[in-house]
């Protein structure tokens, strides 16, 4: 029997990853995720994490969005899991300037659990988490607890430290590595 494996990959983390280190971020995700697996290994499924944009996002980014996930809802053995944005009001301490953001919620939690639920009902020997974000180093301390394995895959600059430690392997993207899965040339 080969190695069954889940892919679990924080859409958020993996974008901005994307911009800072390749400069775009037209992936193929359903091609990238067999890749990670190998022909040696199962793919049973794909989970993409993330929020649809902010309703004040320009229209064409809003476009963009809804395209990319319908891309998403097509792919065999993917299951997009959205999370929600909520409003912050920040104010600068020395300046007293006042301005409104979007940050994500639920998120990293939800990647969390859905490893552990998944790993605790067998449906995977290793999991792929494909995010730099150290909050979920705590997530993959307790799937290696429950006996599976877990791989971090993510660019070297932009990776936590402490997730690089949970880890049992970790695989460092490069843009050479990208390339491949650029939706345009």
């Amino acid at each position: 029997m080969t190695e069954r494996v889940c892919v679990f990959i924080d859409g958020s983390n993996f974008y901005h990853l994307c911009k800072d280190n390749l400069k775009r971020t037209d992936i193929d995700i359903g091609a990238f995720a067999s890749w990670l697996v190998s022909p040696s290994r199962t793919l049973v499924r794909t989970y993409y994490y993330n929020c649809l944009g902010p309703p004040d996002r320009p229209e064409e980014a809003r476009l963009g969005q809804q395209k990319f996930f319908g891309v998403l809802d097509h792919t065999p053995y993917l299951e997009v899991r959205l999370g929600r944005l909520v409003q912050r009001d920040w104010t600068c301490a020395s300046c007293k300037h006042k301005e409104s953001h979007w940050i994500e919620k639920g998120l990293d939690m939800r990647i969390g659990v859905d490893m552990l639920s998944t790993g605790a009902k067998g449906l995977y020997e290793t999991a792929i988490l494909v995010s730099g974000d150290g909050d979920l180093a705590e997530a993959v301390k307790a799937v290696k607890d429950l006996g599976k394995h877990v791989e971090v895959t993510a660019f070297q600059k932009g990776t936590s430290n402490e997730l690089i430690k949970a880890a049992d392997l970790c695989r460092d993207l490069t843009p050479a590595h990208m390339t491949q899965f650029f939706l345009r040339t």
